[in-house]
């Protein structure tokens, strides 16, 4: 039962990441067809990272008692009614609304889910539970995305909303009906929950996440035209070099999961950050060879999925009692990182004017992510778990 259990809040997670990717892909016909600019409709992205990134810590901690059952059917309520609002979306402002009101639910549920999974299965086993979880996020890149975008082609770009608002209110149904009742986190108040940010371990941690996703935002924002401008790529044949590069992605979340079981969190962080940056600082060096650059570019979105389920399994290994605390200001962090990655890369791009440098810019930003891996790591052995008492 656990292991269904898991399978239906990895699919929850396919169907709340897919709204928030998708986006992306279809700005174009939304901007065309509310009659406002690019720049303008970016701004529904913009909109959903900071709901994401503000509300989820918040609302993660004044739910942290509640049982995980029924704070993941809340939140899956809120996503059906955000899908629904951006159904009817006939102006940005609507559209605007909606897309926070997503962002919360969707941060909320991806938190939770995780907090949830470390108390289904035994110690041995979170590793694959997390790297499983963590594969409904990359199923999302490499299926969800192209199917929003051949519904937009088909039907309507609103019609990507009902969809997923109908599956969404099944998975829910699902979860209602098969999910057993998870207790919610041991009751610490509110204000001492915070007291985790004193700790060395997990602050360094917090910043292994922040380097290591400007760095990854640094080159992939950018990775379309590093393609067609560096390597000489058609366009015809981004969309199926970005497929293969997904099934890696999904494949390295399968395998990250396997080896934080097997190894331990510590030594496959460690292990795929350096092949990580190995890849970006080689990538510019041999960027006249087609397929090695290609091959590069894989092991490299091989790696950084690798070390996406070790690093939530490592802070829920080092702040048991506070976890979901933890996991919701690290995936603000994420999305602060890929925001302050981004910027950086569009100011190196435009005093360049190319892209051919950002794979040795995003080298030198994750490798400080690894210092601060080190640091966590350091102090961690001196204090195997930080306690709130």
């Amino acid at each position: 039962m656990n292991r269904l259990s898991i399978y239906i809040l990895a699919l929850g997670v396919f169907l709340t990441a897919t709204f928030e990717l998708v986006v992306a892909g279809i700005l174009k016909v939304i901007a065309e067809d509310l009659n406002i600019s690019i720049a303008a409709a970016g701004q529904l992205i913009t909109a959903y990272s900071l709901a994401f990134a503000i509300g989820t810590p918040i609302v993660v901690s004044l739910t942290s008692r509640m049982g995980r059952r029924k704070v993941l059917l809340g939140s899956m309520f809120v996503f059906i009614l955000g899908c629904l609002a951006s159904f009817g979306s006939s102006e940005i402002s609507v559209l605007m609304v909606s897309r926070i009101i997503l962002g919360v639910s969707s941060g909320v549920y991806l938190v939770v889910v995780f907090g949830a999974v470390a108390k289904l299965v035994p110690a041995e086993k979170l590793g694959s539970a997390i790297g499983t979880i963590v594969l409904g996020f990359s199923s999302a890149m490499i299926l969800g995305v192209p199917i929003g975008i051949a519904i937009t082609n088909l039907w309507s770009w609103q019609a990507i909303f009902i969809i997923l608002g109908i599956f969404s209110l099944l998975i829910t149904f699902v979860i209602f009906r098969l999910l057993p009742e998870i207790e919610g986190d041991t009751p610490v108040p509110f204000r001492q929950q915070f007291k985790v940010l004193g700790s060395l371990v997990i602050v360094s941690g917090l910043f292994l996440t922040f380097f290591r996703e400007s760095g990854n935002s640094i080159l992939f924002t950018y990775l379309t035209p590093f393609i067609q401008d560096v390597l000489h790529l058609k366009a015809s044949n981004v969309s199926i070099i970005m497929l293969v590069f997904g099934i890696f992605g999904a494949i390295g979340s399968r395998v990250g999961g396997y080896g934080i079981d097997k190894w331990g969190a510590a030594r496959v962080i460690m292990l795929s950050i350096i092949v990580h940056v190995a890849a970006l600082a080689l990538l510019p060096f041999l960027s006249e060879s087609l397929i090695t650059s290609l091959v590069l570019i894989a092991l490299m979105v091989f790696s950084m999925f690798v070390t996406g389920p070790a690093i939530q399994t490592y802070f829920i290994q080092q702040a048991p009692q506070s976890s979901n605390l933890v996991l919701s200001l690290n995936t603000s962090i994420i999305h602060l990182g890929l925001a302050v990655g981004a910027g950086a890369g569009g100011v190196m791009a435009n005093a360049t004017s190319t892209v051919f440098y950002h794979p040795w810019m995003a080298s030198i930003v994750i490798t400080l992510g690894l210092a601060a891996a080190l640091v966590s790591f350091s102090m961690g052995k001196k204090v195997p778990s930080y306690s709130l008492k």
